[in-house]
């Protein structure tokens, strides 16, 4: 019986380890095609916009990364799209981010009511 037990036993834990090792194969694959997309993005980037344009990227990607990441798809689609010819300056990219200011802007309001 104690024999078997470990058999079995043994047989659960390499069945275990292959496991992690694939997924830790996956994961690792994983993070590979994401480096390489982003990589050939940036390049791509670099190739559309001016050196002006990608520092005033740059900054807004300090303080908001989703809406520079969000400004940066919208160019690089309307590049894809015929809309827009590279190079894109930094004229481009302030329109387009007044733009997402205009459309995103909370106009705050107080109000005081007086019994």
């Amino acid at each position: 019986m104690s024999e078997y037990y470990d058999a079995e036993l043994e047989e659960i834990k390499r069945r275990k380890l292959l496991e992690l090792q694939r997924k830790l194969l996956e994961e690792q694959e994983r993070q590979r095609a994401a480096q390489e997309a982003e990589a050939r993005r940036e390049a791509l980037l670099r190739s559309i916009l001016t050196p002006q344009a990608r520092e005033r990227l740059a900054n807004v990607k300090l303080v908001r990364p989703e809406l520079a990441r969000y400004v940066e798809d919208q160019i690089i689609a309307l590049v894809q799209a015929g809309r827009l010819s590279p190079p894109v300056g930094e004229d481009v990219v302030k329109q387009l981010l007044e733009y997402l200011y205009e459309q995103t802007r909370r106009e705050t309001r107080i109000r005081i009511k007086r019994k």
